[in-house]
């Protein structure tokens, strides 16, 4: 097994050396005393730089559409798992997001092969949203079909969307007796308006008209309402399976996140900055860390689905980022690899960071971050999957993340964490 996630040529003599001065000098303008996280990635000799991580990045690329895509030629189509999590779109998504980093045009056919794939599978799924349903898979299908010069299929998986739009629980609160579906961001509401958004910025605000998403955002509103009414604290609350979440997936995070993007009227985005200030209240004050849902005690999660993570990028949303990046440099270096709950996911933190503030040490951490990735990837994804599963390749719990985190540290001024940020 290769000792990085791609393979590289080892270090010699003089060259080695150079490199560990090198390596040092980087580490220490960008870690503070008894810092943990750098004891940790000053094992490394070899730091990436730009070409060395667009080369791990195409390379990553090429794997995942490898596994993920022509290996499942053999394969019923029924049988293939067509979402952005951690099915085949996310395969899509991740050509995508190579076309926008090198220009190539065979990654853009990908794309649109894989899209055509999964939209003959769409109607299986009864979510609407951007990462595990329908929704996102005719959104990506209509981005790429426009960056194609295909304007019928685009105005076709348009009108797909649009159709899904329609769906009769979207906008049901419960001042109509009913809340509808879930507000979450995986699985429900906020979803289905951010598989919106990303059509309205690839496509124009002309895209998709106000007036059929704001009673979406206004349910959202109405259930979060209603969710914290035995808690004058905190205006908005959801509850998924019972548990009043913080973090992106399911919870206050993701929904907020989706929020911020719509114009918002005074009593509601007072509402909004009420649970974002009752949020950081709960922060943890030893380690600075969130808990993954409210009244949780326990401190020891740090990722993007629960934890600090998501936080970080939803408080820059805000402009209210604070304490939460430190959070995830020292708590980060997590042992596993994905978007979702692995050092790719927070990772994008700093580079939220980055984008909002302009300082350097957060573009630098977020490339220390991607120097573990390099060096400890495979090993890391070898032993979580170990077990048999297939989302070692998957966008959101496998290297399509690594690889998407790669290209966006090549620009980390236009960064996007995928399916979160816009």
């Amino acid at each position: 097994m290769s000792p990085s996630i791609v393979e590289c040529a080892s270090d010699q003599g003089d060259h080695r050396q150079q490199r560990e001065e090198r390596n040092n000098q980087w580490l220490n303008s960008i870690v503070a005393d008894d810092d943990r996280t750098a004891t940790e990635l000053s094992q490394f000799m070899f730091i990436p730089d730009d070409l060395t991580f667009l080369n791990a990045a195409i390379q990553l690329k090429n794997q995942v559409v490898e596994v993920m895509w022509k290996d499942k030629g053999r394969v019923e189509i029924q049988e293939l798992n067509p979402t952005i999590y951690t099915g085949l779109m996310g395969t899509a998504f991740t050509c995508f997001r190579s076309f926008q980093a090198t220009g190539s045009q065979q990654d853009l056919l990908l794309c649109a092969d894989i899209v055509r794939a999964c939209a003959s599978l769409a109607h299986s799924s009864r979510l609407v949203t951007f990462l595990s349903g329908r929704g996102g898979i005719y959104a990506l299908g209509a981005v790429i079909m426009n960056y194609m010069g295909d304007h019928q299929s685009c105005g076709h998986f348009l009108d797909m969307f649009i159709e899904v739009a329609q769906e009769k629980a979207l906008p049901v609160g419960p001042e109509e007796g009913g809340f509808g579906m879930s507000c979450d961001l995986l699985c429900g509401r906020a979803g289905f308006l951010w598989a919106a958004l990303f059509i309205k910025m690839h496509l124009g605000e002309e895209a998709l008209p106000n007036d059929m998403l704001m009673p979406v955002v206004a349910a959202i509103l109405a259930g979060g309402r209603a969710g914290a009414s035995d808690n004058p604290l905190c205006p908005l609350m959801y509850r998924w399976h019972g548990t009043r979440y913080f973090g992106a997936a399911h919870g206050l995070a993701g929904i907020l996140h989706v929020l911020l993007h719509f114009p918002l009227s005074g009593d509601d985005a007072e509402d909004v900055e009420k649970t974002l200030r009752y949020i950081m209240s709960k922060r943890f004050p030893m380690s600075g860390n969130y808990p993954s849902s409210d009244g949780n005690p326990r401190d020891n999660l740090v990722q993007w689905s629960h934890g600090g993570t998501s936080m970080v990028i939803t408080l820059c949303k805000a402009s209210q980022f604070r304490e939460a990046g430190e959070v995830v440099w020292k708590s980060g270096l997590v042992k596993k690899v994905g978007l979702d709950d692995g050092v790719a996911g927070n990772a994008y933190a700093f580079l939220s960071l980055y984008k909002l503030t302009g300082e350097a040490i957060y573009a630098e951490r977020a490339k220390a971050f991607g120097s573990f990735l390099y060096h400890k990837g495979s090993q890391l994804v070898n032993a979580e999957n170990s077990g048999g599963t297939d989302h070692a390749f998957s966008l959101f719990l496998g290297l399509a993340g690594a690889a998407c985190f790669f290209f966006d540290l090549l620009h980390p001024e236009k960064s996007k964490f995928p399916g979160y940020e816009l």
